[in-house]
C-alpha cells in the first residue's frame, strides 16, 4: 500500500496500458545508457586540460596521481565504468521489484521508473559537458531524468501535489532544460540551469517535510521518514566527500588518493535514494525507521566528536611533545595515549549524546522511559499494596495515556478487587 488517502490503484486496461508503458520506457532507458558507455569510457580516459572538468574525468593532477600509484588511466576508466554499471543496476533491481509486487499502482510505476531514471544521470550528466555526439541526447535524458525524480518527489507518497505550488515545479525545470539544450553554448546557461536544479530540489525538500507534518496519515509518515532518510544521508556523504577539499586543500595535489576515490565514491551514493524509495513503499512496516534513525543520529555525532577529539589530542600532545624534547617527528606514545583516551571516552559520550538525542528528538518516550525509571526506584521500597496500586495505575496513564484504566488483584480467598484510574473516581 502506497497511499491511504488517495486511490493511486490502478485495473483493467488502464492496469495493462500502464504497464507496457513501463516496460517500454525502461526498456528505451536502459538501450541508451549501453549506447552511450562506450563513449562515456572514453570520457574518462580523456585528460581534462579545460578550466571545468566534468565529474570522473581525470585532470592533470589526478592523471599523474594515478600514474604515481602504478595503475594506467585505461584502469581508472574500468573501475569507474564498472562502478557505473553497478549502480545502475542496482537502481534497476530495485525498480524491478517494486514493479513485480505493485505494479497494480500507478505511484509506485512511477516510482520505480523514476529510480531507473536517476541511474544513469551520471553518465548523462558527464557527456552533457563533454561536446561529443552525444551532447545533445544526454541534456535530454539529464532533463528527462531529473524531471521524472522531481514529479516523484512531488507527489509521493499519496499521489497528490502537497503543497499546490510543488506542480510548477516540473515545468519550470523543463523550461530551464529547453533553454540550456538549445542555448548549452552560451557561458552563463550553465549556471541558470544548475541555480534552477538547486532551487527546485530545495523547495521539493521543504515540500517533503511540510506534507510529514501536515498532510501525511500515519502510515505515510513512516513511509516519508524512509525517503527523508535516504536523502539525509546521501546529502552528508556528499558534504562529508566534499568538504575536506575545501578544509585540507592539499587532498587535492597530484598524487593524493583522495582526489582518485571521490569522484568513484560520488557514484554509489546515488543508489541510497531510489533504494530508500523502495523500502518506503515495499518495507516501510518491517524496520524500525524511528530506531535507525536514532542510531544514526548518535553514532554519527559521536563519530564526529571522537574524531575531534582525537585530532586534538594528537596536535596537543605532539605540541608538548616538541615543547619538551624539541623532537618534531610524530612520536608513537601520542598515538597510543589519543587512542585509550577515545577508548576511555567511547561509552561515556556515547550515554551522554544519547540521553541528548532522545530528549530533544524523542521527548514522549524520553518522558515515559524516565517514568518508568522511577517506578521501578519505587517499585523497590514501597510494601503497600494500595500505594503501589496507586502509583501503577498512575504510571500507566501517565506512559500509554489510555481512555480508562482499570485494576483487578486477587485476594487470598480467591475473590478480586477493583481499582479504577483517578479519572473514573473523579467521574463516579
Amino acid at each position: 500500500m502506497v497511499s491511504s488517502a488517495a486511490n493511486t490503484r490502478l485495473s483493467g486496461s488502464r492496469l495493462i496500458l500502464a504497464r507496457v508503458t513501463w516496460v517500454a520506457v525502461v526498456t528505451l532507458i536502459v538501450a541508451l545508457f549501453l549506447v552511450m558507455l562506450p563513449a562515456y569510457y572514453t570520457f574518462l580516459q580523456t585528460v581534462c586540460t579545460g578550466a571545468t572538468c566534468g565529474p570522473t574525468q581525470p585532470t592533470p593532477d589526478s592523471a599523474q596521481g594515478i600514474q604515481k600509484l602504478g595503475l594506467s588511466l585505461g584502469a581508472y576508466a574500468t573501475f569507474t565504468l564498472a562502478l557505473t554499471i553497478a549502480s545502475e543496476l542496482l537502481c534497476i533491481v530495485v525498480s524491478a521489484v517494486i514493479f513485480w509486487r505493485k505494479s497494480d499502482d500507478w505511484m509506485a510505476l512511477l516510482v520505480a521508473l523514476g529510480g531507473v531514471a536517476l541511474g544513469i544521470l551520471y553518465v548523462t550528466f558527464a557527456l552533457q559537458g563533454s561536446h561529443s555526439a552525444w551532447q545533445v541526447l544526454a541534456i535530454v535524458l539529464t532533463v528527462l531524468g531529473n524531471g521524472a525524480f522531481f514529479l516523484v518527489g512531488s507527489l509521493f507518497p499519496n499521489g497528490r501535489f502537497v503543497p499546490r505550488w510543488t506542480r510548477w515545479l516540473l515545468p519550470c525545470w523543463v523550461v530551464s532544460g529547453l533553454a540550456f539544450l538549445f542555448f548549452h553554448d552560451v557561458s552563463f546557461m550553465y549556471l541558470v540551469y544548475k541555480l534552477v536544479w538547486l532551487g527546485v530540489v530545495v523547495l521539493l525538500v521543504i515540500a517533503l517535510f511540510y506534507r510529514y507534518r501536515y498532510a501525511s496519515s500515519p502510515l505515510q509518515r513512516q513511509q516519508t521518514k524512509w525517503v527523508i532518510y535516504g536523502a539525509s544521508v546521501a546529502g552528508i556523504i556528499e558534504v562529508g566527500l566534499t568538504m575536506p577539499l575545501y578544509l585540507f586543500p592539499s587532498l587535492g595535489q597530484a598524487g593524493s588518493f583522495y582526489q582518485l576515490v571521490i569522484a568513484p565514491a560520488y557514484i554509489l551514493v546515488v543508489f541510497i535514494v531510489p533504494l530508500s524509495l523502495g523500502l518506503a513503499i515495499l518495507r516501510y512496516r518491517l524496520y524500525d525507521i524511528d530506531l535507525l534513525i536514532n542510531r544514526t543520529l548518535v553514532y554519527g555525532m559521536l563519530t564526529v566528536l571522537l574524531a575531534l577529539v582525537y585530532v586534538g589530542l594528537v596536535i596537543g600532545l605532539q605540541s608538548l611533545v616538541h615543547l619538551f624534547t624539541g623532537q618534531v617527528s610524530q612520536s608513537p606514545v601520542v598515538i597510543v595515549a589519543s587512542t585509550l583516551a577515545i577508548a576511555a571516552l567511547f561509552q561515556p559520550l556515547r550515554y551522554r549524546i544519547q540521553r541528548v538525542i532522545d530528549r530533544r528528538f524523542y521527548r514522549r518516550k524520553y518522558d515515559a522511559t524516565k517514568t518508568l525509571e522511577a517506578f521501578s526506584a519505587t517499585l523497590r521500597n514501597e510494601v503497600d499494596l494500595s500505594q503501589l496500586r496507586e502509583h501503577l495505575l498512575a504510571v500507566v496513564e501517565e506512559t500509554m495515556q489510555p481512555a480508562s484504566v482499570w485494576l483487578w488483584l486477587r485476594k487470598p480467598e480467591g475473590r478480586f478487587s477493583h481499582a479504577k484510574s483517578k479519572e473514573e473516581r473523579q467521574n463516579t
